[in-house]
């Protein structure tokens, strides 16, 4: 059988009339519970099929058939705020893990006594852009412009003059953020070595370079990234530095590897393009401190909020246009790019990589595929191999919590509790299921769904606050 992966056509009707009609379908109870399986997807995929559970002599234990939603997996909030709420959680538990340790995920909780910093980079200027200063006492400084901006001026970020903006060597520098990030820590491992007095090939025989970093965009469009910095000794988390390894040595070593580090591409006249990190530079220790809150009293990042203050992060957009979708999807035909609800100069960033996507010399860089995302082909949270555990082996982890539910749940239902003592390592589960569409059928349903989605996170979020308290 044929399966369409477009969604059906929504039923001509205004929204309130679409949400009374679905709220009274004979059906409503049954999809409101899927729906909830998902945590309120804004975007399910709908699947048609079946599962099935076996034990080690293929018995059937579990065995489930019809048509299930499944959550679209999208880390943007501005997309699906269940599923980025959900991927915001688990690189909480991945950031946490390499910052306090977690004895379950792999990481020690000695891994705080290693020094550890937070550390943000950010990119060059390339022009020129509207800004809005305040004093200590309240005043406004005239922007280069000569206007005193509002906070919520749309030109705040754009450039003062855009026909004099370098949209050319913004994009470039965009697309091989990436790859400066690996320049950057490749010349924080030769300044380490060199601090340890041995060649830069022996530095991993010696101690390791642990990160997890996040992306993310400023309103100028382009990105910068917050990254958590640790040393370990050659055995990963669970072995200490050499003691020549300090945090003031880790701090000299990240400081001027941020000033050196650079690449070198060509503009479209083959004019050699210079790319390095910009000016700013923010870098604070991180103390192994029970606070809740960012900072300290002394101004130094606590352990116990960066790693929630990183994640979510990790769930923000382009930031091409505020509260929509924007230019959040690939797109397929250049002259869309006119009709995109972005502002001018996003829109210009979006132009400039389809037409330098289109030319031989930078064909590498398959720039036309990223031109929604203003250029940025890297990924938006990164982490070093030793830092901590990985997004698959805490998926892993909760597919076995779910499956051991299941298993529960049928030793109650049966009144067998050998289903319960099952061995996980000796069960096969079968999956045979096929995409039938992806999406909610109309408005109505994806408001519905935003509306279940909405209140179990507050739940979450009160349930979180209520534990912390009572501990």
């Amino acid at each position: 059988m044929t399966h369409s992966l477009r969604r059906p056509a929504a039923v001509d009707l205004p929204v309130v009339d679409q949400l009374g009609a679905r709220l009274r379908a004979p059906d409503y109870q049954q999809w409101r519970a899927q729906v909830q399986a998902t945590g309120g997807c804004a975007a399910p995929i709908h699947l048609t099929g079946s599962t099935q559970i076996l034990d080690r002599d293929g018995a059937v234990l579990v065995e489930r058939a019809g048509t299930v939603l499944a959550p679209c997996g999208n880390r943007r909030a501005a997309l699906c705020p269940a599923c980025s709420d959900r991927y915001a959680a688990d690189a909480y538990h991945l950031l946490r893990a390499g910052l306090a340790g977690d004895e379950s995920k792999g990481v020690p909780d000695t891994v705080t006594e290693h020094p550890r910093a937070f550390l943000t980079l950010t990119a060059p200027s390339f022009g020129h852009v509207h800004t809005r200063t305040v004093t200590r006492r309240g005043h406004v400084v005239p922007c280069r412009c000569g206007e005193r901006h509002h906070p919520a001026d749309p030109r705040i970020a754009t450039p003062v003059d855009p026909d004099s903006y370098d949209y050319d060597g913004a994009v470039l520098w965009q697309a091989h953020a990436g790859a400066l990030w690996a320049r950057f820590t490749t010349t924080v491992r030769r300044a380490l070595a060199a601090a340890l007095g041995i060649g830069a090939r022996e530095f991993g025989q010696h101690a390791r370079l642990s990160y997890a970093k996040v992306a993310e965009y400023q309103r100028r469009g382009l990105v910068h990234f917050h990254a958590v910095i640790r040393l370990d000794g050659t055995g990963g988390p669970a072995d200490p530095p050499p003691s020549g390894l300090t945090h003031e040595v880790m701090r000299t070593a990240i400081t001027s590897a941020a000033r050196a580090a650079q690449l070198i591409t060509t503009r479209q006249n083959a004019a050699p393009l210079v790319l390095g990190w910009g000016a700013q530079l923010d870098l604070r220790p991180v103390t192994p401190t029970a606070a809740r809150h960012l900072e300290d009293e002394t101004g130094q990042i606590t352990d116990a909020a960066l790693a929630g203050y990183i994640a979510k992060y990790a769930t923000k957009s382009t930031g091409a246009v505020d509260g929509g979708e924007g230019a959040d999807r690939p797109i397929r035909d250049g002259e869309h790019i006119a009709h995109l609800d972005v502002s001018p100069h996003h829109r210009r960033m979006i132009n400039t990589a389809w037409q330098l996507g289109g030319l031989v010399e930078y064909a590498d860089l398959n720039l036309r595929r990223w031109a929604h995302m203003l250029g940025f082909r890297g990924h938006f949270m990164t982490k070093s191999r030793s830092y901590s555990v990985t997004f698959t082996a805490i998926r892993s982890e909760r597919r076995t919590w779910r499956l051991r539910t299941d298993l529960d749940q049928l030793a109650r239902e049966t009144d067998d509790p050998g289903h319960a003592l099952a061995d996980l390592d000796t069960i096969t589960v079968i999956n045979d299921w096929r995409v039938v569409h992806i999406g909610h059928h109309d408005h109505a349903e994806r408001e519905l769904a935003l509306a279940i989605a909405a209140r179990q996170c507050t739940q979450g979020r009160t349930t979180r606050i209520t534990r912390r308290a009572a501990a």
